[in-house]
């Protein structure tokens, strides 16, 4: 079975990945990721995020496949904010990532305003594939949907309870990981990637 290593402390994109891959593939963590140095996710973009990520830790496993993803969330009432800073939106400035619970609770404030047609939003992940420190691929996927007033669900992480799927007329943090992998962002980006390696 092929293996790849998803460079990432967060359990939950793990979670998502592992729910993704549908053991048509082995997810693993990088190896000792937590005392590796952190790069510093300056980029505009998304992708230049995954780049970045993925470039720097496929070089600590020479010849395997590594992927880094850069993912957050759009509000288009909030001009497309959190974004980029979707992790740290509630940290001052920015340079450390801020509790989801701080996370939801600044966005809901900044959102206490706006009417429910106005509170469309997306999930944004971009998967960079990298190997020996050279990217192979970026590969996208982003989930339409609309911000709640206030959370529903005990599942998933992040925005995940304020981020309400139409079709299913659930937050992603009502669906079981399976369901999740089928419509979001990150499952949809990664579907692309076993497209791409087979």
């Amino acid at each position: 079975m092929k293996r790849v290593y998803v460079a990432t402390s967060n359990r939950g994109k793990l979670r998502d990945f592992v729910a993704a891959a549908q053991g048509k593939i082995e997810i693993l963590p990088l190896p000792d990721f937590s005392s590796l140095p952190a790069v510093e996710e300056d980029g505009a973009t998304f992708e230049e995020n995954a780049r970045k990520k993925a470039e720097y830790y496929s070089r600590v496993v020479p010849g395997e496949i590594v992927l880094a993803d850069d993912s957050g969330l759009e509000v288009d009432a909030l001009g497309g904010a959190p974004g980029v800073h979707s992790a740290r939106y509630a940290t001052p400035d920015k340079s450390e990532n801020a509790s989801d619970a701080a996370n939801n609770a600044r966005l809901l404030r900044e959102l206490e305003q706006v009417p429910d047609a106005a509170r469309r939003a997306r999930f944004v992940c971009v998967i960079a594939v990298a190997r020996d420190g050279n990217v192979l691929q970026t590969l996208r996927g982003q989930a339409e949907g609309r911000m709640l007033h206030k959370p529903r669900g005990s599942g998933g992480f992040g925005y995940d309870p304020l981020f309400q799927f139409p079709k299913l007329g659930k937050t992603f943090a009502e669906l079981t990981p399976e369901e999740k992998a089928e419509v979001s962002h990150r499952g949809q980006a990664f579907r692309k990637f076993l497209d791409w390696i087979e």
